[in-house]
Formats: structure tokens, sequence, C-alpha cells
């Protein structure tokens, strides 16, 4: 049976409240608990039921949507619901799941709850050292811790490579496809093409021309076609 996940809207605004109502409703592993437009009673809310997941508007009277982000605990997920697209630089360094600049569609709704879908079926013991990363950033002792199983895919942009993670749009470090290919576990990534190396686990669906992840279609080049599904029928029922 597929996990439920716990969530309430808090905005201020009745007609996006409406609209969220109606979206969570078409998603079967969303549970609705409460609505408020109100951050001080979302705070109480939170407080005494099973929340996992905020949708959570910025612009509002008393407390704001990012002070309300800074209050609750870290294990809720936060997707920002606002019409002010300034904040969403500053929403990503709070760890926001993903940023819905209104008026969206269902369609970007729905990527964006399967975010945290994804990030709460992830395995939850302590990581171990293998699966751990710190990617170097800008500035000689500038790194960023992430997990092997946030990475979606790998990027190979000629001297930098950009990590696509399924918490961040993305981390750029100077390095090559090549040496991240070689640091990889074998058995979770594989290269699809000369820019391309791919999570086995975060792959939707394969053709034989490309590979869909996150909803991107990557290509996949001729001369990897032979080993990437190779790795596929070693998983297939």
């Amino acid at each position: 049976m597929e996990k439920v996940i716990k969530c309430i809207i808090v905005d201020d605004e009745p007609p996006a409240i409406r609209l969220l109502e109606k979206y969570i409703q078409k998603v079967l592993f969303l549970e609705l608990v409460a609505t408020t437009t109100n951050a001080l009673e979302a705070l109480q809310i939170i407080e005494t039921n099973p929340i996992e997941l905020v949708f959570l508007d910025i612009q509002m009277p008393n407390l704001t949507g990012i002070q309300l982000s800074k209050i609750v605990d870290d294990n809720i997920k936060i997707i920002f619901t606002t019409a002010y697209p300034q904040f969403a630089l500053e929403s990503y360094d709070l760890n926001a799941v993903d940023y819905l600049l209104k008026p969206f569609d269902f369609e970007r709704f729905y990527k964006a709850v399967s975010k945290v879908k994804i990030l709460n079926t992830a395995p939850k013991d302590k990581p171990n050292d293998e699966t751990l990363l710190f990617i170097k950033t800008n500035g000689k002792n500038n790194f960023e811790k992430i997990y092997i199983s946030e990475i979606l895919y790998l990027e190979g942009l000629k001297n930098y490579v950009a990590i696509h993670l399924v918490s961040k749009q993305q981390i750029i470090t100077y390095s090559t496809l090549k040496y991240m290919n070689d640091r990889l576990p074998k058995q979770m990534f594989t290269q699809i093409h000369k820019s391309y190396i791919v999570a086995m686990q975060h792959i939707e669906k394969t053709s034989s021309t490309g590979v869909q992840i996150n909803e991107k279609e990557l290509p996949l080049g001729n001369s990897y076609k032979n080993i990437f599904f190779e790795s596929i029928e070693k998983n297939k029922l």
C-alpha cells in the first residue's frame, strides 16, 4: 500500500487554498489534514498533528512563510506557493523542496509533490561513508555535502559537471564526467551518453533513443546502448 503524506495548506488567499485543495484531491499519496490563512495557527496544527508537508505562502501577516519555515522541524518538507519570484533563491537556501510560482497548473504541482514522495521513500538509515559525498564548489575550501541517493543524473559541461539532485536544482563543480564516473558506485550509476551519467534508481522509462528522469528526456548515445540495456536486463521482471 502506498504511503500517504499528510499535508497542510497555509495561505492568506482563499482562492489559492481552494485550488490547492482541488489539486491535492487528485493525488492519491497526499492527505490534506488542515488549511489555514494564519501562519501562527499553522504552527499549532504542525505541533499537534503528524504533518510531513506544508504548502506555504510567503507574504502573510504576523509571520511570513519564510519565518515559519525557519521555525518548523527540519524533517517537515516545505513547498512554497507564492506570486513573488524574488524569494526563490532564499527558499532553496532554506532547503525547500520546490517553489511554485502562482499561477501554476496541476502538472507543475504534481512534479513538486513527486519530489516529496521520492524524498520520503528514500532509505532513512544513517548513511555510511560510501553514500556520502562532499562536492567542491567555488573557492579553495568550499564543499557541499550530498548523499548519493539524492543524485538524479550528472551532466558534463566541458571542464565542469552539473550534478542534478532530487532536492535542489543542481550543483556545479570543476571536474570531468570521467572523474565522476570512476568514483561513483557502478551498481547505482551508468553512463548513457558522452555528456550524461544517470542514477539507475531514478530512471522513469527508457526508449531506444533516450532515458527519462524526473520528467526530463536525456539522450542515449549509440556507443553506450549495449552496456546500458545490459544493466536494465539485470533488474527487469
